[in-house]
């Protein structure tokens, strides 16, 4: 395990460089100025041209890589150009309601998409698995902003149950008030699980080790549990590992309907800007953590299918 650990750490290096250059590369196709953007009506051909060798924006871009390069290795993601504070503590601050939010997702997704695939597979032609088909085809078609609009009109707007913006204070306030929009996104993802899931059911309810638990008198939730739960959820967790990716940079829409102060909400801000550093920390940290993600979900593959070697 550990071994195979340290290959895939050692992989990720040049996933990182080809993600910094990628990123230090497009934001500056970004049509516009920063330094034009910052001044506003004073903006000046002269007043340009100062702001911009105080920004270092006038090098050669060989020159301002190699430079971002030699801050990134000291953990230094420059300052931000509209705020003038650090990218790093900017970042880190917003970081935590994405990751929260994401986790959260995923948590209620699982805890929606297990129980209707196993009645789904259990009751296989019968009509709870019709009509959880019905759900999952009928959550898929529905837009994750349509969804999410409409349960903050019905349960914040409408009841108050549940607060119509924010992330609330502490571990009790964020699970509450990120919940209708964790659910919101849990929907569409729990329909993907749902159907991979029960697939892998019921494929798996026909193999021949389980009816070979079955013939030795094993109980039925235990053979459920520990021969077709496990070897049914490979693909779950790769589902799971993919839209963790997809959670972190793509709930932009989710986290604005909500004024979620998250990285999304924080780099949508930044490319208005023309905010090249906070934009380049924004994205070197979602690839970060998405290949962290990526993985986790390869050992937990593992972990749970022994006859995958790790070579």
């Amino acid at each position: 395990m550990l071994a195979f650990i340290a290959r895939r750490l050692v992989h990720m290096i040049p996933v990182l460089l080809l993600l910094t250059i990628f990123t230090f590369a497009l934001v500056r196709l970004v049509p516009g100025d920063p330094a034009t953007s910052m001044l506003g009506d004073r903006a000046t051909p002269e007043r340009v041209a100062q702001l911009n060798r105080a920004l270092k924006l006038d090098r050669p871009y060989y020159v301002q890589y190699v430079v971002f390069m030699k801050n990134l290795a000291r953990g230094d993601l420059g300052e931000s150009i509209r705020r003038r504070e650090p990218v790093r503590d900017i970042v880190l601050q917003r970081v935590r309601p994405t990751l929260f939010l994401s986790i959260y997702t995923m948590v209620l997704a699982v805890l929606i998409a297990v129980p209707m695939s196993t009645i789904a597979a259990l009751n296989k032609g019968r009509w709870p698995d019709q009509v959880v088909r019905i759900f999952v085809v009928f959550s898929l078609g529905l837009p994750v902003y349509w969804v999410g609009m409409m349960l903050l009109q019905f349960f914040a707007v409408k009841n108050h149950i549940f607060p119509v913006s924010g992330w609330g204070d502490g571990f009790f306030g964020h699970l509450y008030s990120l919940f209708l929009p964790a659910l919101g996104l849990a929907l569409a993802l729990a329909s993907l699980m749902t159907r991979s899931l029960r697939n892998s059911m019921l494929e798996t309810l026909e193999a021949d080790y389980v009816r070979t638990a079955r013939s030795k008198g094993l109980a039925s939730r235990q053979i459920f549990i520990w021969h077709v739960l496990r070897n049914s959820s490979l693909s779950t967790v790769t589902i799971l590992g993919l839209n963790f990716a997809f959670l972190l940079g793509g709930a932009v829409i989710t986290e604005s309907i909500y004024s979620i102060p998250g990285l999304g909400q924080l780099i949508v801000h930044a490319i208005f800007d023309r905010d090249y550093p906070v934009i380049q920390g924004v994205t070197l940290v979602i690839g970060i953590l998405v290949l962290l993600v990526t993985l986790i979900t390869d050992i937990i593959y593992v972990m749970l299918d022994p006859r995958v070697s790790f070579e």
